[in-house]
């Protein structure tokens, strides 16, 4: 079977000013923004409106994978690479895939403004900032599948497929026992920040509570200093040098017998959390846990727990990780396609190239029943449906992807499923 992917290309922190306003500009403000909310409300309705009217078409079978020039090229290279395998495993067939590059918003807006959209799929875009703009031709009939990390940008007919950490943290705090105590050690960056934010609503629906949590800047600078104040190190340092001051003033076999065993400690052992939510990755993650055991949080005592971004096999030897564990899926499920996919293209596969590999066994699915827009709509937005993939079975809440994730411990080199 031959393949043919075809390519074109078309002709940190905000500074926020505190201003003090008078009564009328508030009036003004309430006014414009009850007009802003109006002309909101009324182009939801419109599209809509546009929506029902397109849902009856057939699913356009020209599928256009639409890729900025700007974006990291290996990733752009192997979700072609696994887009094109996909499709033959998958056997789909009697679909066209064309990809369409460009090199900045308004040659985007080109692009989709020069196709017929209607009952029109498209694989993309890679990036947030064009995934904000493709939202307009959704009352033309297209719909995305976008690769995009922000969640905020998925409605209508935006579709985003990624890693997303809260689906992770949940699964995590779903797996805790019952009156677990958190503690949650981040970087003051975006993913650091992100976890931060999430955490805090999974935990008030669950049954465990954070006790504590500590951030250290992006640079590392401060790492050890925000290690010690998550495990409250020098407290628990003096205290355990006042018990060693008090059983050395005394003379009975069973103080000496302690005192002795106390040597061996820098600190007390009496956290006050049962597991840490470590919300680092790569190479950081190595220099943030082997500090842990260090200042005294010992994993023999605490479990370490972290998020999907662990989910690699550079982690599984670090012996401050062992029994540590993470939301995630088995290298069994993408084992094979990973290896094929070395075989074909002399190169290994980044994780996340698993992504287009799921999306387009769903699109094998929806093309091989001849559905419409209104049938895909249908089965996106019905929970109940799971697509089996290879990052595990998922299904589509608020256009956002979710799955059904286990809980992986890591031991002697391996990610072994304990849930």
């Amino acid at each position: 079977m031959f393949i043919f992917l075809i390519g074109c290309s078309p002709v940190n922190n905000k500074n926020v000013s505190l201003l003090k306003l008078d009564d009328k500009t508030i009036n003004n403000t309430e006014s414009l923004e009850n007009k802003t909310n109006d002309q909101k409300t009324k182009t939801e309705t419109e599209i809509q409106k546009n929506k029902t009217k397109f849902f009856n078409v057939n699913l356009n079978r020209n599928i256009d994978i639409i890729i900025s020039s700007t974006d990291n090229k290996q990733i752009t290279d192997q979700f072609i690479n696994v887009t094109e395998l996909a499709v033959y495993n998958k056997n789909l067939v009697d679909v066209n895939f064309n990809i369409a590059t460009y090199k900045n918003t308004l040659e985007l807006d080109k692009l989709l403004s020069s196709y017929d959209n209607l009952g029109k799929v498209y694989i993309g875009p890679l990036n947030s900032k064009h995934t904000k703009l493709v939202k307009k031709y959704c009352q033309e009939g297209a719909i995305f599948f976008s690769f995009s990390s922000e969640r905020d940008l998925a409605g209508d007919c935006v579709f985003l497929i990624n890693f997303f950490p809260k689906n992770e943290i949940k699964t995590l705090f779903d797996f805790f026992p019952n009156n677990s105590k958190v503690a949650i050690l981040y970087p003051e960056n975006i993913y650091g920040y992100a976890i931060n934010f999430l955490v805090d609503q999974i935990a008030f629906d669950s049954d465990s509570v954070i006790v504590n949590r500590s951030s250290y800047k992006a640079d590392m600078s401060n790492l050890r200093e925000a290690i010690k104040e998550l495990g409250k190190y020098e407290l628990r340092k003096y205290e355990l040098t006042r018990q060693k001051t008090i059983l050395a003033k005394k003379n009975d076999s069973e103080s000496k017998k302690r005192l002795k065993k106390l040597k061996k400690f820098k600190t007390t052992k009496d956290l006050d959390f049962t597991h840490v939510l470590i919300a680092d990755y790569g190479i950081r993650l190595l220099q943030v846990v082997p500090l842990l055991p260090y200042y005294d949080i010992d994993p023999n005592v605490v479990k370490f727990v972290g998020t999907g971004v662990w989910d690699d096999p550079a982690f599984f030897d670090e012996p401050s990780l062992q029994n540590a564990f993470f939301a995630g899926v088995e290298l069994a499920k993408r084992k094979d396609l990973f290896e094929q996919y070395t075989k074909i293209y002399d190169a290994k596969p980044l994780r996340i190239s698993t992504l287009p590999y799921d999306l387009i066994g769903l699109l094998s699915y929806v093309y091989g029943k001849k559905q419409t827009l209104d049938d895909l709509y249908k089965l996106l937005n019905n929970k109940s449906v799971r697509f089996d993939g290879v990052d595990g079975n998922f299904y589509f809440d608020d256009n956002i992807i979710e799955r059904d994730l286990s809980i992986l411990k890591i031991s002697n080199g391996e990610a072994k499923k304990v849930n």
